[in-house]
């Protein structure tokens, strides 16, 4: 899947981007015809714990699917929004098929 990745006010290093690439590339098992997306990912200037902000969009036939996530690490938020979109993917593809 093609991703467009921003780091918002900060350089995301090729680790955390391969990360993310491979995460999302598991989307793919379950609807295989998501276009493309694009992925935020920020830092939050409160002053709490979880302070990384990944915002997903991805772009499929017909709808654009869109999750917004926050927690300590990177790594957890995209797991997070991977699971939220996981649903929003499969929900999409049944409400497809039945039309």
């Amino acid at each position: 899947m093609k991703l467009q990745i921003h780091s918002i006010h900060f350089d995301a290093d090729q680790k955390l981007l391969d990360f993310i690439q491979m995460r999302l590339d598991k989307l793919e098992t379950y609807y295989d015809r998501i276009t493309e997306g694009e992925v935020y990912l920020r830092l939050n200037n409160n002053d709490g714990i979880a302070n990384k902000t990944v915002e997903v969009k991805l772009f499929v036939p017909g709808s654009t699917l869109f999750v917004k996530e926050e927690a300590t690490s990177f790594e957890t938020a995209t797991d997070q929004a991977l699971d939220a979109l996981t649903t929003q993917v499969k929900r999409h593809k049944e409400k497809m098929m039945s039309h």
